[in-house]
């Protein structure tokens, strides 16, 4: 079965996820086999081929009791391990998945799919400093491997260490010009690292080859905001409300609206994000933030906009208080 050894961690479902930092118990050392390989015998391969048809079928209770037979008779078929550590990343199992595979690289560390499946097990258990270390491993076997160069940046940008991410981000869409997920990788490390034009092209080129997917959509919206292409973005908000019209969406569009000073359709955005989703404090501040404008352009004359400010503004403090910023607002202007 190789369905779990073939997944690689994509921005798009970490992006826009927060970061967290990093901890790590120290890896077990990689030594030589322990053990001397026993190979084996006629019947073992054919009960070996056997669990991994019934694997690739998905009868996974089946394949494990095979494969842990297989074990119990010959603690040093490789592949017994690979077929157990591969079932349980497909059940998201992952503390069972990590010492299978790393017993299945210790057997033979020159196996290019156990590295990389302890590696990408130890990336799911946010083990994040071994999964480097067997990533690397992995690549000194098969230095050419999009996959394992795409993991190890993701990984890295996960322990926000994007400077350290973009040489193997660049490889893996070098590698592999037409793997949307590479792409939407190297826009989100060039976009943690400040190089926002780059980040536009990457993002770009990953939904060219992707689809219009909805957190891809929301990076480029930001990036392109951080390039002061306002009506691009706006565009692509519009564009992503068609495809999901979330309050996220909506905030978006009432950002890149306001940017461009087009307050009515900004309001207009912002109340519908809060229609969607009560809770969604950004956009009350986005209504708040409008409404102060408006009544400083009034020359403070604009009563009723002043008291929508402050509404808003009290609304979003009391979903999210960590706002200095919104705190200092109301104080300033006595909202």
């Amino acid at each position: 079965m190789t369905i779990a050894r073939n997944i690689t961690i994509g921005l798009s479902t970490l992006l826009v996820a927060s970061l967290v930092a990093c901890q790590s118990t120290p890896p077990a050392a990689q030594g030589p086999a322990a053990i001397e390989l026993v190979p084996p015998t006629e019947a073992q391969v054919e009960q070996l081929e056997v669990a991994q048809a019934a694997s690739d079928a998905g009868q996974y209770d089946e394949a494990l009791v095979l494969f842990q037979d297989l074990l119990a008779e010959n603690p040093t078929i490789t592949p017994a391990y690979m077929g157990i550590g591969d079932i349980h990343m497909v059940r998201k199992n992952y503390e069972q998945a990590e010492p299978a595979y790393a017993r299945a690289a210790r057997l033979e560390p020159n196996n290019f799919d156990a590295q990389y499946g302890h590696g990408l097990a130890l990336q799911m258990l946010e083990r994040f400093v071994e999964a480097v270390r067997a990533y690397r491993r992995a690549l000194r076997i098969d230095p050419g491997s999009t996959k394992a160069n795409l993991n190890i940046a993701t990984t890295f940008l996960q322990m926000t260490e994007a400077d350290r991410a973009v040489d193997y981000a660049e490889r893996a869409v070098a590698l592999s010009p037409d793997n949307g997920a590479a792409r939407a990788n190297l826009g989100a490390i060039y976009e943690e690292l400040g190089r926002s034009a780059e980040a536009v092209d990457s993002y770009i080129a990953a939904i060219e080859l992707m689809g219009n997917q909805p957190p891809l959509m929301l990076n480029l919206i930001n990036v392109l905001g951080k390039e002061n292409r306002y009506r691009e973005a706006a565009n692509t908000a519009l564009t992503l409300i068609r495809i999901e019209p979330t309050a996220n969406a909506y905030e978006r569009l009432g950002w890149c609206s306001f940017k461009l000073r087009e307050y009515d359709d900004s309001v207009d955005a912002y109340r519908q994000a809060v229609d969607i989703d009560p809770s969604h404090w950004p956009s009350h501040n986005g209504i708040g933030v409008n409404a102060i404008n408006t009544w400083l352009l009034s020359k403070k004359r604009d009563e009723a906009a002043k008291v929508v400010a402050g509404d808003h503004f009290r609304r979003s403090l009391r979903i999210n208080p960590e706002q200095p910023r919104v705190i200092q607002l109301v104080l300033n202007y006595q909202l």
